[in-house]
């Protein structure tokens, strides 16, 4: 600031007031000053001024990974509410690894961010007590819990997964099997469609679980050679914890000249693009997580502005079941 007070002819001091507070400047001096800082590309040190006015502007958003679109398109609608008020956000992968998260947290922290979002409740005591420490708001998305850290919004699992049961049972369909990652959110789907449908039909559900990570087409393919060939699974619904999983699953089953929903039956989550263009469209839940990211942002702006005595604790956006040709 001593060379950008020297180029522009004023003191060290005035560069300071002109970055702080450019209204108590003359419009001329902020000009020259502002003319100095483009010849020399000087970038104000943002972590100084945080010291002074205890905010950063900066957001943390901690994911599993970038690479689904139920991340990226949650984010997206995130970051253009915080970005209209000021807020930059940075982004880091958790890989699906509680400990992997707990040593963001940790780094992140240090940062100084007004706030935090973080990808579903299973934290480490350990995140649980730095987060809780840091009096921050933090948003936790994608589950919903009567004791967030400090909010959380996003929908029932388990709720989700009683909703296809009994979608399953209405259609008709007395046999199941299910196809989840083993991430708790999809198991705990799993969870309400085995012991709501099981309730219904009276029938034992079959289930595959594969590692915790991104689904893939290839793994749904898998899982149905896996069900028909070895565990004799020819007949019911299939329900999938992803969308990928599912259109899997329909590749496999064109494959082996099955009819879909005639001879089995399939299900998805997440509604993503493809849903609807599968052949046959795919029978879907669809969560909308533009309105997710929504209500995240402006959750986590009414805590670090301050604009609610009584900000809410517990946010539902529900979920929607798509009834299409799969089921």
């Amino acid at each position: 600031m001593a060379a950008i007070g020297k180029l522009a002819g004023v003191s060290q001091v005035t560069v300071s007031r002109a970055l702080s507070h450019p209204e108590k400047v003359s419009p001329d001096t902020l000009k020259r000053i502002r003319e100095a800082i483009e010849v020399t590309g000087f970038v104000p040190n943002a972590l100084a001024g945080a010291l002074s006015s205890r905010r950063t502007q900066l957001i943390t958003a901690l994911i599993p990974t970038m690479t689904n679109i139920v991340y990226a398109s949650l984010l997206h609608s995130f970051s253009d509410i915080m970005r209209s008020y000021g807020y930059q956000i940075m982004l880091s992968e958790t890989g699906f690894d509680p400990d992997m998260e707990e040593q963001l947290v940790a780094t992140l922290l240090s940062r100084r961010p007004d706030g935090i979002l973080l990808w579903g409740l299973q934290h480490t005591a350990s995140t649980r007590r730095m987060l809780l420490n840091a009096d921050i708001p933090v948003v936790e998305v994608w589950d919903l819990t009567e004791t967030p850290i400090d909010c959380s919004v996003g929908f029932s699992q388990f709720d989700a997964g009683q909703a296809v049961a009994r979608f399953a049972h209405e259609r008709g369909y007395r046999r199941a099997a299910t196809v989840n990652t083993s991430d708790v959110r999809t198991l705990t789907r799993r969870d309400g469609f085995i012991s709501r449908f099981t309730e219904l039909s009276g029938m034992p559900v079959l289930s595959i679980d594969t590692p915790a990570g991104a689904p893939t087409l290839g793994q749904g393919r898998a899982a149905l050679r896996e069900l028909i060939d070895r565990r004799g699974f020819s007949d019911g619904v299939i329900f999938c914890g992803s969308d990928q999983f599912a259109h899997g699953l329909l590749i496999e089953a064109q494959t082996r000249g099955l009819r879909i929903p005639e001879d089995i039956a399939v299900v998805g989550f997440g509604d993503q693009d493809f849903a609807a263009d599968t052949e046959p469209a795919l029978t879907t839940v669809r969560v909308d997580r533009a309105d997710l990211g929504d209500r995240a942002a402006r959750a986590l702006l009414e805590r670090i502005e301050g604009t609610s005595d009584t900000p809410e604790a517990v946010i539902d956006v529900g979920f929607t079941l798509i009834p299409r040709g799969s089921a």
